[in-house]
């Protein structure tokens, strides 16, 4: 079977050999942990329980998960193993099921979700993507993710092409997200103020690119609820090959963010999560070693 799942469209047969993303048929998992370095209401005091699958179907430059978006790091999952993992999770005490990077493995994560619900899994199912999903993989969700947590990268051609490789990006990311707003509309917590059902909205401020920031941002207001949470992330700091490329390598300057939070305020945004500069540290960056056990 051609895989047809993402928007490269790619057409590998699974069975035989690895997609664009680097996967193959079953998915293989870095890392499965409590994680607490999402947005609040993510995140919680709990932790969230994130599930990071190896590979992407992007090629950005500076992504700071590179080691395990084109590498596989670990071994292969089926799907009753990861439904397992899911309800191993919950038990931990997860405020939610994190799925990063989950769409080259929507074969496996639809049945597992189902299994794992089953068999009392209860918790929020969040849908952690870089928003360059098609909608035909999307309508197959509705009804299995309860919150949408995409990362809007850009809205021009040439910038999703020279920092992602995928100058289409936008053309399947920005219909995605009224995907997203469609299917759990904005976004409702729970009296602690975590993440029950509905769309958050992140963006990654770039340096040199508070113009695109401005663009993305343009897109948002004039599509969604001004309610729409919206977490504009200044915690960028050079990884992968962004080090060969100006302005990617060099860090976000207080200046720049500082204009990106202001325009996202003169728009009319209700719900604005803000970050610290502080944020842009390794260390926030978890370890990808594969060692997931139930």
């Amino acid at each position: 079977m051609s895989c047809m799942l993402c928007p490269r469209a790619c057409g590998a047969n699974r069975k035989k050999s690895i997609g664009f993303c680097g996967a193959g048929e079953r998915p293989i998992i870095a890392r499965a942990a409590l994680h607490f370095w999402e947005e609040p209401t993510i995140s919680g005091t709990r932790g969230s329980g994130a599930i990071f699958f190896c590979g992407c179907n992007l090629d950005c430059l500076f992504c700071q998960n590179h080691e395990i978006n084109h590498a596989m790091v670990g071994h292969e999952w089926g799907v009753e193993e990861l439904a397992t993992l899911m309800l191993r999770l919950q038990a931990e005490g997860a405020h939610n099921i994190n799925l990063v990077t989950p769409t080259p493995h929507v074969e496996s994560v639809i049945p597992a979700v189902h299994a794992a619900r089953q068999s009392g899994l209860s918790v929020p199912i969040v849908y952690n993507t870089n928003a360059y999903e098609t909608l035909e993989t999307l309508r197959r969700l509705d009804g299995i993710v309860d919150v949408y947590l995409p990362d809007l990268k850009y809205v021009s051609p040439l910038v999703a092409r020279k920092y992602s490789g995928a100058e289409d990006y936008f053309a399947f990311a920005g219909p995605a997200l009224l995907e997203m707003q469609r299917q759990c509309g904005t976004l409702a917590c729970d009296e602690t103020g975590i993440a029950q059902r509905g769309l958050i909205v992140r963006h990654l401020v770039l340096p040199g690119s508070v113009d695109e920031t401005r663009r993305v941002l343009d897109f948002l207001a004039e599509n969604l609820p001004l309610s729409t949470h919206i977490s504009l992330m200044g915690q960028y700091m050079p990884c992968h090959r962004a080090m060969e490329v100006s302005p990617l390598n060099r860090r976000l300057l207080r200046r720049e963010y500082d204009r990106a939070i202001d325009y996202c305020i003169q728009l009319g945004f209700k719900n604005v999560n803000i970050q610290s500069l502080a944020a842009a540290n390794s260390a926030y960056v978890p370890e990808f070693n594969g060692n997931v056990t139930l």
